[in-house]
């Protein structure tokens, strides 16, 4: 399917159909009133004919009521606008319904394509599934602003558009209109785990387990071929980075529920199962395995293995191979397949918590166990200390909350790897590694708490995600192994050593380009240093949704990397939007766990990536952005510009996650305890979008009396040619007209014209080394998408601004004006997908 056939096949099953069913909410039932669906197109046109005359958000608000409507009260007019809120967050659901379910219908690659028996390269595509690992890991960031009950309607919805059941549709969305998307109260993080596990049950089961089992086939493998090679990890209970409210009692809760749930899935497809082996040798056996598995559910304490679960499965497999004639054993593989992959822990459940906990508590540690102040200790006195002191914490006599619980979790620690297995938690991550410290004291920590060094189970894995941090990353690592203790524990941890890379917090620290460079670099490095050791490194991405966090075409990212950067596993994190947007369907989720697959094959990636001239040329680049980027970091009014221009304070007032927006609890706003996600979810929802390019314009212009250097760059390397195409993409989701009457302002104007000024120079120099003669002109499926979301969404953003405007204003009815701000936030955000 060319190009052509894809946009006429998007407007007739996309376009075409969202314009159809839209036509429903005209007689949803809160509609008896002002009809408000009329509305809403007037205030479209006038929007955009207002941002094209220049004209402010407040002038056509004001024209909207005074030429259209009989409106004239503030009360009236609030009780309107709300509504028409309201009305187009629904729309923004029936739109993302449509498209999610017309995505299996544009003919995309499979594995299927590319492994085929008997080609010449079927042999590496054998190696790489067997030896190749897949790890993706679910966040309880705060992204996501549908609620589960929403999300569920929107199920239903995909599937009735598949079947063109209008009836359905139209009951869904009557359903819909009664259905509120602002929560009360804030999730705890067990209510994060339980959501996030919905489509682990419902998904991830049965989409990984199928394409584990197909990738079998497709090699002439065993159901144990691999079972790493499709990997699910979890963060909601066990992430503590900056959530006081997750505890020891948390983690415990949500590992136990990990178990019982993948025990479900298990029980419900031995149910399915049994009745198609009804043989006289193997239905006894289905049936024990049922009855056993009944007890485990609802029964006290754990009663079965993976193990036992796959001894029974194994037994009976053998006895239909050779009594009943390989009847259903493709089934029976399948489970067997999925057994392997789940075992008892479903996914890995990591612990994380920020380094500067981790000092605060080893202090306290230090003066009551051993009357030391642990500050004053030289380097090898920590060094000893840490490494050689062994003791039994009593975490009671700890008044301090966040230390006790540090000490109770590591206790716990071994309980859930007894109930789970090893694979059910075996990762500690510490935020913010700059030290060799950082590490040592959560080795520290296990020390304390009676364990032997033999029986630390742990992959301690530390978290570069500053620009301070991955600049030092390597002595580091250099230091830990250099260290006979730490060289003692990689042994036992078949000499593996796991570092995580912060795209998010590095992208707010470094700028676009320079974190994105630096931590390429930061994996060369780090690459060469294990290899030197004869140490395997797995690198694990903390990715967001947008470019500015690490999203944007990840697929294409890995597939760039060369052999210089260790790639036998890729990790990635996935959260909110991306779980629901990328990976909430099983057509979805295939496809793009396939492409993660087919990027971590080496027999595909290029020997070297580039030549020494174009590392030194992208690193020339990247230093000129980080500097650009810098100084509009340290300009005095870039705090306030985001506290006072933007909804960045309502980011929290949504309620949509447990974690609060800052690392600490003062009041006053700092740049460095600012989370990323609302960082990054600021400059999006006012249409600037400033971490996904800022200072690369000014980069690519120091080039201007010599492009072709770069214009080469962009045709010889694939990895800059992908940031600039997801560079690309967060400019195609801008919007500066919307904000123009920023310009006018006595104190920001001068600084919102420099963000204008640098987009448009990027704009300017972004096309003319890509060629094209508008945004992701080459990509007229996703163009053609992010122009539906945003002309459909046009009305809300000038509601939005309006808003501002007014409290900024300070005006009488400013806490309504800002109710209004936070209602706006989810269309906003749902209709972006993946800007937070």
């Amino acid at each position: 399917m060319n190009e052509a056939e894809k946009l006429e096949l998007f407007r007739e099953i996309v376009k075409n159909k969202y314009i159809i069913y839209n036509s429903l909410f005209l007689n949803l039932p809160n509609e008896g009133t002002t009809n408000t669906g009329i509305y809403i197109p007037l205030l479209a046109k006038l929007s955009r004919e207002g941002y094209a005359a220049t004209k402010q958000p407040k002038e056509i608000i004001a024209d909207f009521f005074s030429q259209h409507t009989t409106v004239h009260n503030r009360s009236e007019q609030f009780d309107l606008l709300f509504r028409m809120v309201q009305y187009i967050e629904r729309q923004v659901v029936l739109f993302d319904s449509v498209e999610d379910a017309a995505f299996a219908r544009f003919n995309r690659k499979s594995l299927k394509d590319w492994v085929v028996p008997n080609a010449p390269n079927y042999g590496d595509w054998q190696t790489h599934f067997r030896k190749f690992s897949a790890r993706l890991v679910f966040t309880a960031h705060p992204t996501q602003f549908y609620s589960e009950d929403v999300q569920t309607i929107m199920r239903g919805l995909r599937t009735a558009i598949k079947e063109d059941g209008i009836t359905t549709i139209d009951n869904l969305l009557q359903q819909l209109a009664f259905t509120p998307f602002v929560k009360r109260e804030k999730p705890s993080p067990y209510d994060e785990a339980q959501n996030i596990l919905f489509y682990l049950r419902f998904v991830y089961y049965d989409t990984f387990g199928k394409l584990y089992h197909k990738i079998g086939k497709l090699i002439d493998a065993q159901p144990d071929f691999n079972p790493h090679l499709l990997e699910m990890g979890f963060w909601p209970g066990g992430d503590r980075d900056g959530n006081p409210f997750v505890s020891a009692e948390t983690t415990l809760k949500v590992a136990t529920l990990l178990r019982k749930t993948i025990f479900k899935c298990y029980y419900n497809h031995v149910k399915v199962l049994r009745r198609k082996l009804t043989f006289s040798k193997t239905a006894p056996l289905m049936q024990t395995l049922k009855d056993r598995l009944y007890n485990e559910l609802f029964g006290t304490g754990s009663t079965i293995t993976h193990q036992e679960i796959l001894d029974i499965l194994n037994e009976v497999s053998n006895l239909v191979e050779s009594d009943y004639k390989g009847l259903n054993v493709e089934e029976l593989n399948d489970l067997i397949g999925r057994v392997h992959l789940f075992g008892s822990h479903f996914a890995t459940l990591d612990i994380r918590q920020d380094s500067s906990k981790h000092l605060e508590a080893i202090a306290q540690i230090f003066e009551q166990e051993f009357q030391v102040d642990y500050q004053q200790l030289s380097h090898q006195e920590k060094i000893e200390y840490l490494t050689n002191r062994s003791l039994q914490i009593d975490p009671a006599k700890y008044s301090d909350e966040t230390t006790r619980d540090t000490l109770i979790n590591v206790y716990q620690i071994r309980d859930i790897q007894k109930m789970n297995g090893e694979r059910g938690l075996h990762r500690y991550i510490i935020s913010n590694t700059e030290t060799i410290f950082d590490v040592l004291h959560v080795y520290a920590f296990f020390k304390y708490c009676g364990y032997r060094d033999a029986d630390i189970h742990i992959d301690i894995v530390p978290l570069f995600e500053t620009m301070i941090g991955m600049a030092q990353s390597d002595h580091v690592m250099r230091e830990l192994y250099e260290l006979p203790l730490y060289q003692a524990h990689l042994q036992n941890r078949k000499r593996q050593q796991t570092v995580m890379l912060g795209f998010s917090d590095g992208t707010k620290d470094g700028g676009y380009l320079k974190a994105n460079w630096e931590i390429y670099r930061t994996k060369e490095r780090l690459t060469a240093l294990a290899r030197e050791y004869d140490y395997q490194v797995v690198f694990f991405d903390g990715r967001g949704g947008p470019p500015a966090r690490g999203g944007g075409k990840t697929h294409q990212f890995y597939a760039a990397q060369g052999q210089q950067i260790a790639s036998d596993k890729i990790q990635l994190t996935i959260q909110g939007q991306t779980i629901s947007s990328i990976y909430g369907t099983e057509e979805q989720a295939t496809y793009n766990v396939e492409q993660l697959l087919i990027a971590g094959a080496q027999h595909l990636r290029p020997k070297q990536y580039a030549s020494e001239e174009h590392k030194e040329l992208i690193s020339d680049l990247a230093d000129r952005s980080f500097q650009k980027y810098t100084e509009l970091k340290q300009h005095p009014l870039f705090v306030p510009y985001l506290e006072n221009m933007t909804t960045l304070k309502y980011y929290g007032a949504t309620n949509i996650g447990s974690r609060p927006t800052k690392r600490n609890a003062t009041e006053k706003l700092e740049l460095k305890s600012l989370r990323a996600i609302p960082f990054v979810g600021a400059w999006s929802l006012v249409r600037q979008n400033v971490p996904g390019y800022f200072g690369l314009g000014s980069a690519l212009e120091a080039y201007a009396d010599r492009f072709e250097a770069i214009e080469e760059l962009y045709r010889d390397s694939p990895f800059f040619r992908v940031l600039m195409l997801n560079s690309t993409m967060s400019m195609k989701k801008s919007f500066f007209p919307l904000t123009a009457y920023m310009q006018h302002d006595p104190k920001y104007g001068a600084f919102w014209k420099a963000l204008r000024e640098e987009y448009l120079l990027t704009k300017k120099w972004v096309l003319h080394l890509t060629g094209e003669t508008e945004l992701m002109e080459r990509e007229p499926l996703s163009r053609m998408s992010i122009s539906m979301r945003e002309q459909l969404i046009l009305p809300l953003l000038t509601i939005q601004q309006y808003a501002l405007q007014q409290i900024q204003a300070n005006d009488p009815d400013k806490e309504i004006f800002e109710k209004l701000v936070v209602r706006t936030l989810f269309g906003n955000i749902n209709a972006s997908r993946n800007s937070a």
